[in-house]
């Protein structure tokens, strides 16, 4: 097994946060590297309530192929699905180093701060005939775990910052020739690091859900096997407008697995996260809404007989979005609150 120090930056005691990072501007802006490890990206989403479900991305270096770009994923009432990923030249991109600031070709997002509360995001995206324009209104303040990274040995980390935990959006949705007014709700985030992150992980779990007076947010990261299989297991909880808990101090169950042919690889057929005491959370997988085989874009990997070659070589990596049922259970300075319903949360399978 390789030595791998990894450092997670909690505020403490422990792998949690008694203290609450205070997200600035800066903390969701640029954070330029020279190295050629480096990668940056700016994530949106929105749930509307007519049904459909957007996805947006502005990368000012990708993680794989660290080029800029932009992707455009939309999610229909009847289950059908549209992707647009460009790429771009680093000429063609730009971000602020104070705060959420950022230009891919025309594509662009900005955050504002009126009267110094919380942000509200701008989010233009447009491609071929798909486009985005959005309003993202923080109803929970940004958030990170600790003060955000997590250092893999001297060279290597992986970074966070969530910008709009939870927030009303308003705007518009073109899909090809049809316009649709938008009203939902809606998430933000930021990535940025160095490394060879496929070197690095195996997999991750990301995912939230929102009730009425709850927002809960979490991510579960785990190395290879060679690295130690070291998990870093980040949870927030907000109640109303305040964030509550703060924690790494997750443990996480995995139900038995079951194979997808679309993504070619196993997923769990439901995820338990605990936090003792605190937190009892089961999301139970009700169906695929998207599952993908990485390798499957390498045109030579596709065949039969190169294909399972690959598999020994590579593993199986793939990605999957879920459609799962919650059940919640919370205690809140003394009371046990239960909540119940559905949420889309995602697996990242690097090997």
């Amino acid at each position: 097994m390789t030595t791998l120090d990894i450092v997670e930056a909690w505020n403490g005691p422990g792998r949690k946060d008694g203290s609450i990072t205070t997200v600035t501007p800066s903390d969701n802006a640029a954070h330029p590297s020279p190295s050629k490890f480096a990668f940056e990206h700016w994530y949106f989403d929105a749930h509307l309530d007519n049904g459909y479900i957007v996805v947006g991305f502005l990368q000012t270096r990708e993680l794989v192929t660290r080029k800029p770009g932009v992707e455009l994923h939309v999610y229909s009432p009847d289950g059908t699905r549209r992707e647009i990923v460009k790429v771009y030249q680093p000429s063609e991109a730009s971000a602020s180093t104070e705060q959420c600031d950022v230009k891919v070709g025309e594509n662009y997002a900005y955050a504002e701060f009126p009267d110094g509360g919380l942000p509200i995001h701008h989010v233009h995206i447009a491609e071929d005939d798909i486009a985005f324009d959005l309003v993202f209104r923080n109803e929970v303040p940004s958030w990170m775990p600790g003060r955000g990274q997590t250092s893999y040995g001297d060279d290597a980390f992986f970074a966070w910052a969530v910008g709009a935990p939870r927030a009303t959006v308003t705007g518009t949705v073109r899909i090809g020739g049809i316009t649709l007014q938008a009203n939902g709700r809606g998430y933000a985030d930021h990535n940025w690091g160095v490394g060879d992150m496929k070197r690095i992980i195996d997999r991750w779990y990301w995912g939230r859900l929102y009730v009425d007076d709850l927002t809960l947010i979490y991510a579960t990261v785990l190395t290879q096997q060679k690295f130690g299989a070291h998990e870093s297991r980040p949870l927030m909880l907000a109640r109303g407008d305040q964030v509550v808990l703060s924690t790494g101090e997750v443990e996480l169950t995995e139900g038995p697995r079951v194979f997808d042919g679309s993504a070619n690889r196993e997923y769990p057929s439901w995820i338990r996260l605990q936090v003792p005491d605190q937190l009892d959370l089961r999301l139970t997988v009700d169906r695929i809404v998207h599952g993908h085989d990485f390798l499957a874009d390498v045109p030579v990997v596709r065949s039969r007989l190169v294909k399972p070659l690959v598999n020994r070589l590579l593993g199986r990596p793939g990605y999957f979005r879920f459609h799962s049922t919650f059940e919640l259970s919370v205690d809140l300075g003394g009371n046990t609150v239960e909540r119940t319903g559905t949420t889309l949360h995602e697996m990242v399978a690097l090997k």
